[in-house]
């Protein structure tokens, strides 16, 4: 009888733990996620405008905008001041900034050359294709 009682209780925690985690990644689905791969930074001027615009679009499912820079162009991510603008305008586009770190390692540019606030990832591309595996819409430019 107690086993029968264990195996009911066994039974019906793992019923709602996986209703709960499959709700978590109905959620996470619902949503409308950007990534957008770049190779130049003025292109990121016109790129936190279209993620606003998807904002107001999307209304509650807009969910996350991310824009990898990859290519020679970390190079430009040493100018701090520079990059400051556009890490406020990202910041308030909701737009994450991530950058290549293969891209890093090639152009000969540190972590401690670059501003804290930027994400870096070790493959650009690698995470542009795997987050298009999660559902993200993408585009490169």
């Amino acid at each position: 009888m107690k086993a029968y009682i264990l195996i009911n209780i066994v039974l019906l925690v793992a019923l709602f733990s996986s209703q709960a985690i499959g709700q978590e990644l109905n959620d996470q689905k619902d949503k409308e996620n950007y990534v957008v791969l770049t190779k130049k930074i003025p292109q990121l001027a016109p790129i936190f405008l279209t993620a606003e615009s998807l904002a107001i679009e999307d209304g509650d499912d807009f969910g996350k905008f991310e824009v990898i820079i990859c290519g020679q162009t970390v190079e430009e991510l040493t100018d701090k001041k520079m990059m400051q603008d556009y890490i406020d305008k990202a910041k308030n586009a909701n737009v994450e900034l991530v950058i290549c770190g293969f891209s890093m390692k090639k152009f000969g540019v540190s972590r401690e050359d670059i501003s804290k606030e930027l994400r870096i990832v070790e493959n650009g591309i690698l995470y542009n294709l795997q987050l298009q595996k999660k559902g993200y819409t993408s585009i490169s430019i």
